[in-house]
């Protein structure tokens, strides 16, 4: 077998995420792709037919998206010739298209990739539900005028009921519980309060308001719709979200019992997040920048009815691979699918019971510094942007590890369908020696 390569975060850029607002958004999901991908393209000098491939993860294309990877790489100019693929891991589909670029660059199959993940959550379809596909299919089959006309008589007000396919999509079919359930499961097992779930969604928005307002988004890239209006800001952010203004809000999926609010769960939003990624050689040939090593990945199943804790799930192998302590991480980018999951991730890694029996360790892992969590906010105030979000984290992690000049990073997040995602990056920039680099 091959010495495996290594492979390098190269550049990236994202769209500001735009909450939906109870309509389909201005952007379809390829269109938030492209305007992504053309903006990181231009910065680099290399042709595009020296792409070997374009993989894009993504949960819910529109009907004229179909392997909204190729309808993306064709948009972008990418030549013919360079296949493109899309991957789908439900919240971790654009980490699974980085993953996959990176094993496949890492094994010499490919030098350099265009890689990340998109969503117009706005735009999920609303269908017809099975009894109106059996009628209209009944109709498509009649041969005479008669035949339609008694066809018609037999319509009725529930064959127009629609089926929305987000909440369905949202909801897990194995455990019968949508993610809002679970998260509530999570706050059950832990014993995570109101108070808490809403002081972390509080921080999470005055997070993102200060990185935005210092500078620290400069891989979003602005978008023009078709009436010329700009769009340059992630629009949930709440800069003036309090607990007291939070507390006012009712459940939202137990309303009787439950603690998990549209206030600190992330908001349904629109994005893309595209990335570059490359070989040793291609950083080379091409002269590009490096703004991240990708070290290496982890994923993991669980119980679907505790979903969100599918990231200590997924990082503590990577922990054990590496030898690596709480405190050899600079800085953490987990994703805020809920308050709640974050919070009952980090109550877990502190536990000794948890960690011996759902993660075979002799002991807990130890607190994730809340001041290396999530710096410039996370899901409860971008929005999670399901098939974009996985390739966010993985983005802003290296932004983060290079202003900062800090070493090692790990992104990571929940699944639906009881899964978790890991990547360890580390900052091999000229911030940080080749001789500490390598250690």
């Amino acid at each position: 077998m091959n010495e495996r390569r290594d492979v390098y975060i190269v550049d990236g850029s994202r769209t500001p995420q735009l909450k939906a607002r109870g309509r389909p958004g201005p952007f379809s999901a390829s269109d938030l792709a492209v305007a992504a991908g053309r903006a990181l393209l231009m910065r680099h000098d290399f042709a595009l037919d020296e792409l070997d491939e374009v993989i894009i993860g993504c949960v819910m294309p529109s009907e004229d998206e179909a392997n909204i990877g190729r309808v993306i790489a064709l948009r972008l100019g990418v030549p013919q010739t360079v296949p493109a693929w899309t991957v789908q891991r439900n919240c971790a589909s654009g980490m699974q298209s980085i993953d996959s670029a990176y094993h496949n660059i890492a094994s010499g199959h490919a030098d350099l990739i265009l890689a990340g993940g998109v969503e117009a959550m706005s735009r999920a379809p609303v269908i017809y539900n099975s009894t109106m596909v059996h009628w209209l299919g009944d109709l498509m089959q009649a041969k005479t005028l008669w035949q339609r006309l008694k066809q018609f008589t037999k319509l009725r007000p529930g064959h127009l009921k629609p089926v929305i396919s987000l909440l369905r999509g949202l909801t897990d079919p194995i455990v019968g519980l949508n993610m809002g359930q679970t998260a509530e499961n999570i706050a059950a097992n832990f014993g995570i309060s109101r108070r808490q779930m809403d002081s972390f969604a509080v921080n999470s928005h005055h997070r993102l308001a200060a990185a935005h307002a210092a500078g620290h988004m400069d891989e979003i890239e602005v978008l023009y719709d078709g009436a010329g209006k700009y769009y340059d800001h992630d629009d949930g952010v709440r800069a003036d979200s309090s607990i007291d203004k939070l507390a006012k809000l009712r459940p939202a999926f137990d309303r009787k019992y439950g603690k998990v609010t549209a206030g600190n769960s992330a908001q349904i939003t629109d994005g893309a997040t595209l990335l570059l990624l490359a070989s040793e050689d291609a950083v080379k040939q091409y002269e590009l920048p490096v703004l991240a090593k990708i070290v290496d990945t982890q994923w993991a199943g669980l119980d679907p009815a505790v979903m969100g804790m599918g990231p200590v799930h997924a990082m503590s192998p990577i922990m054990n691979r590496h030898q690596l302590t709480i405190n050899d991480i600079d800085y953490w980018e987990v994703n805020e699918a809920f308050a709640t999951q974050v919070l009952g991730c980090i109550e877990a890694w502190k536990d000794d019971d948890y960690c011996q029996t759902h993660l075979g360790q002799e002991k807990a892992f130890g607190e994730i510094p809340h001041e290396r969590l999530n710096v410039d906010g996370g899901g409860v105030s971008l929005g999670h942007p399901v098939g974009a979000s996985g390739a966010r984290i993985v983005l802003h992690l290296a932004k983060v590890l290079q202003r900062n000049h800090a070493r090692r990073g790990i992104a990571s997040l929940c699944i639906g369908g009881g899964q978790g995602g890991a990547m360890l990056l580390e900052n091999v920039s000229n911030n940080i020696s080749s001789g500490e680099a390598a250690k």
